[in-house]
């Protein structure tokens, strides 16, 4: 039987705090196993296929994010009442906010022009309840000037096997970071915020698991005097691989921008 394949890119913006990250898992509640379920209501009777663009931890947020969605002899006749019925059906965290036709040739993984990820967070106060979901906040003094005179450190092609799981690390872990940088948060305000709050920035074209926790992992240490830059830079030559193994909260992190070469 002749099978007529249809694809769209769908952007996607999420608080990840009730999810167990975005890949399915059995008995987890996951941003893909919602997008499924809702797709499986609003069309009973199509077969379609949702990938993701990235697979995001555990309590990591989006306001980026993207999904190609594929179906099988169905092609979407409304794109607002597409856009609608999935935010009708979703849960308050999860929204659908812009879809469009994708190329036949389009690879949502390996068309990723760039990616920008924020780390949102404080320190030494204990802050507000309510900025648990989406800001990381360590309850002891940091040198925030130290931290942000090592970020760059980060910046270049590196090695990164001491800044991802045990199981990665004997796969290709090279990659680019474009930039990395700690900044005042003047960006993200509510009235429950701390006074003072800092953003972690980090771009580049893809991230190995764990990556950029694991590098705001090692600025904290540092920002506590427990490691030192000269230290950081040792780890980015591969040479004490796997011995920084503080990783940070998901709930601080999240995708801010994603660009596609379409």
């Amino acid at each position: 039987m002749f099978r007529t394949r249809f694809q769209y890119l769908v952007n996607i913006q999420y608080l990840g705090f009730r999810y167990a990250g975005w890949q399915k898992q059995p008995k987890q509640k996951t941003i893909a196993g919602m997008l499924d379920k809702t797709l499986r209501f609003i069309w009973p009777e199509t077969t379609f296929k949702v990938v993701g663009a990235n697979r995001t931890d555990a309590r990591v947020s989006s306001l980026a994010g993207a999904f190609l969605l594929i179906t099988e002899n169905f092609e979407i006749p409304d794109f607002p009442t597409f856009i609608g019925d999935m935010n009708r059906n979703l849960p308050a965290d999860i929204r659908i906010t812009a879809i469009e036709n994708a190329p036949e040739d389009f690879n949502i993984i390996q068309d990723v022009a760039v990616k920008e990820y924020r780390y949102l967070f404080s320190f030494q106060e204990k802050q507000h309840p309510f900025c648990a979901p989406i800001m990381a906040n360590f309850p002891y003094p940091l040198n925030v000037k130290a931290m942000q005179d090592a970020a760059c450190v980060f910046v270049g092609t590196h090695d990164f096997s001491a800044f991802t799981v045990r199981d990665a690390v004997h796969k290709d872990c090279t990659r680019t970071v474009l930039d990395a940088h700690i900044v005042p948060n003047t960006e993200y305000s509510a009235n429950y915020f701390p006074k003072e709050s800092f953003l972690f920035l980090v771009r580049g074209k893809g991230f190995l698991r764990y990556q950029i926790r694991m590098m705001m992992g090692a600025l904290v240490l540092l920002g506590k005097g427990e490691l030192s830059q000269e230290e950081l830079e040792t780890m980015l030559r591969n040479e004490k691989a796997g011995e920084q193994h503080f990783i940070a909260p998901g709930s601080g992190l999240f995708l801010a921008e994603m660009e596609f070469d379409l």
